[in-house]
């Protein structure tokens, strides 16, 4: 999950057979269906559906930004979705055709940055934590053990400016979603320091090189943490009490979209209890969806890692948009980040 702005190459996918009626295209974050999502949505619908999947928002934005992509249906994170409004990339909801959005939480019916699902419906939510090696202890309790010298050459972060700039401001005790220069430089600072220690800033990918026991310790989504503890239970994951980023993915219609009906269709077949159930089951994320909860089974509704408990979400803070010229400091520092 890397967010953030829009500095992107034009890099389309080429709009692909809008002729086609009875063809959706969707794109999405990796491990983001069960095996049976998709099949089943195409045997009920008598259609096609080309499918494809996305490791980061500025991947699947770079893809979108022309407007002339091919792509109906997409899934941005929360805060993504007012700037893509704001240039006009998407579709406005026809909510008579979304019946099942009254299935979801009464928590994710009114996100701050669409307070009436006007342009997106919520799907997923997760967190970012602490995934760590329990046999090379000593086990991590806060964003500050990432800059311990035990861990050096073992470790990574995302390669998210929004996550690693996030961990560093909640190390210095800060707002992650800070807009304060000052802040954001002494956070930029911490990056940098903590560079040497790094053996890559890494996304999804880094789940099999911690099951395989070549990281030790990651800055990592929930999901993608609970993914790995269930293939190497030697594997464990902790919520730094510093404080963590939430975030909710969210499914769209693009306004380039030929298949808008169809694409409705396909939003609210998520929506079924069953079908969201399944997903948050099998590829092990946690459901925006009330009336999915309760078929899941109940190691799963009591995972901590998935849905930590009050106390944890206590920590817990929202990202949010952030003002352009706040982005652009953020962009800058960044990119130095990188190549420093």
């Amino acid at each position: 999950m890397r967010r953030r702005e829009f500095v992107v190459a034009l890099a389309g996918l080429g709009a692909c057979g809008r002729g086609n009626a009875r063809r959706l295209n969707v794109f999405n974050w990796s491990s983001y269906v069960a095996p049976e999502t998709i099949p089943g949505f195409e045997k009920r619908a008598g259609i096609r559906i080309r499918y494809s999947v996305y490791e980061s928002n500025e991947e699947m934005l770079a893809r979108v930004f022309s407007g002339n992509s091919g792509w109906d249906v997409v899934f941005p994170t929360h805060y993504i979705v007012p700037p893509m409004r704001e240039q006009n990339l998407l579709a406005e909801l026809n909510h008579s055709l979304l019946p099942n959005a009254g299935n979801l939480d009464a928590a994710f019916r009114s996100p701050v940055t669409d307070p009436q699902l006007t342009h997106s419906v919520p799907y997923m939510w997760n967190a970012t934590g602490i995934l760590f090696n329990t046999r090379h202890g000593p086990a991590p309790t806060g964003w500050a053990d990432l800059w311990g010298a035990h861990w050096k050459g073992h470790l990574t972060m995302l390669d998210d400016p929004a996550e690693v700039i996030g961990a560093a401001l909640a190390k210095l005790g800060y707002s992650l979603n800070s807009r304060d220069p000052e802040q954001l430089r002494r956070a930029q600072r911490e990056a940098i320091d903590q560079k040497p220690l790094l053996r890559a800033y890494i996304n999804t990918e880094v789940r099999d090189q911690a099951v395989a026991g070549d990281v030790l310790i990651s800055q990592l989504w929930s999901t993608t943490s609970q993914q790995a503890i269930d293939a190497a239970p030697h594997l464990a994951f902790v919520y730094p009490k510093e404080g963590f980023p939430l975030s909710l993915d969210c499914a769209v219609i693009l306004r380039e979209s030929a298949r808008v009906e169809l694409a409705h269709e396909f939003l609210n077949y998520l929506l079924e209890p069953a079908v969201s159930a399944r997903v948050a089951e099998t590829m092990r994320t946690a459901t925006a969806n009330a009336a999915a909860r309760p078929l899941l089974t109940q190691a799963t509704r009591d995972n901590a890692t998935l849905y930590p408990p009050p106390g944890i979400l206590a920590r817990a803070e929202w990202f949010a948009p952030i003002s352009p010229e706040a982005q652009r400091l953020r962009d800058r520092l960044w990119t130095e980040i990188k190549s420093a």
